[in-house]
């Protein structure tokens, strides 16, 4: 749990804490977003967040890269770093600050700063988020907030433990795009700009098209298939592998493959299909028997792993200051 420095009033419910979602990393605009955390658990972001905003040329390459940031963009927050996120239904003992209740159209962004205060002290303690083309989030301030003693939070799962675990099976649903775009990024950096082959099926579908346009095609092309706890681990130079929804570690293969990280929902998606409906191997339906169970649903267009994300990841990565790889990152696919 958390609590307000300022005079030590309950915050939070009970919370447990998880990986900082990929989904952070894009938004749909003009749309209204499901909260990015589940109820009880919380994330902490690293990055600063907020204002005041400096713009590029201002901060400079040398000062971003400390930051942790190796690409241009149009501006960076000078605001706090490590702000700790939490689904909006698990706060308590607050209220909005009336004066602060910036938004676009549909809600409250935080955009004049912290829009939250402690109901027993007044301190601001965060910022609620809730806007369209914004995930709902809490974000509590590091420096007014404590952590309090509450309920233990969930154990760690071992790897072995995730395949059957609830926790990979929330719902991509139109957001799957978010992680496949920044998988698309940490195959582009595993392969070096040379040529991959990539293992039919549903990995085709998700990353073929947009690998096929970024990189080279030729001898020599390196094989990305899918490993994990659970499945057999193939022959394959870069294998797609889960990220520990909890601790954000990188499941590691047994041989000496790259392994690229993939969220582990959608790894969870690529490794066990969603059941379908199975007909009699051999001699179909009885006579007279129409089937009236609905089709597999099919998309109106190609899928395309999202461009933002793929984006935000390879600015994250020293890589990206390569001649090779900056062309990449300015190129469409």
């Amino acid at each position: 749990m958390f609590g307000c420095a300022g005079c030590g009033a309950v915050l939070t419910a009970g919370v447990s804490k998880v990986a900082l979602p990929i989904h952070l990393r894009d938004t749909y605009w003009e749309t209204l977003h499901p909260p990015l955390l589940e109820a009880g658990t919380y994330a902490v972001d690293p990055e600063p967040y907020g204002p005041p905003w400096r713009l590029w040329d201002e901060v400079g390459a040398q000062e971003a890269a400390a930051r942790g940031l190796f690409a241009p963009c149009g501006s960076l927050s000078d605001g706090p770093s490590d702000t700790v996120l939490l689904a909006p239904g698990d706060m308590r003992g607050t209220g909005v600050i009336a004066e602060r209740t910036e938004g676009y159209c549909m809600g409250i962004n935080g955009s004049g700063g912290p829009n939250l205060a402690c109901l027993g002290c007044g301190l601001p303690v965060g910022s609620r988020i809730d806007d369209c083309g914004q995930w709902q989030v809490v974000r509590l301030l590091p420096q007014a907030v404590v952590r309090l003693p509450g309920p233990l939070e969930r154990p760690v799962m071992e790897w072995a433990e995730l395949p059957a675990d609830g926790v990979l099976w929330h719902g991509l649903s139109e957001y799957r795009d978010i992680p496949a775009g920044a998988a698309l990024a940490h195959v582009v950096v595993a392969a070096r700009g040379g040529p991959v082959e990539v293992a039919p099926g549903p990995i085709a579908e998700l990353l073929g098209r947009a690998l096929a346009a970024l990189l080279p095609s030729g001898e020599g092309a390196k094989r990305l298939d899918l490993a994990g706890p659970g499945i057999f681990e193939p022959a394959a130079e870069l294998l797609l592998v889960p990220v520990h929804p909890q601790t954000g570690e990188v499941w590691q293969p047994s041989g000496g493959a790259v392994a690229v990280p993939v969220q582990a929902a959608l790894w969870a998606e690529l490794a066990f299909p969603p059941q379908r409906t199975r007909l009699p191997v051999i001699g179909g339906l009885p006579e007279g028997v129409e089937r009236d169970d609905p089709l597999p649903p099919h998309p109106t267009m190609p899928f395309r792993p999202s461009a933002a994300a793929f984006r935000h990841t390879l600015a994250r990565m020293p890589a990206v200051c390569e001649p090779w790889l900056r062309t990449i990152y300015g190129h469409e696919y």
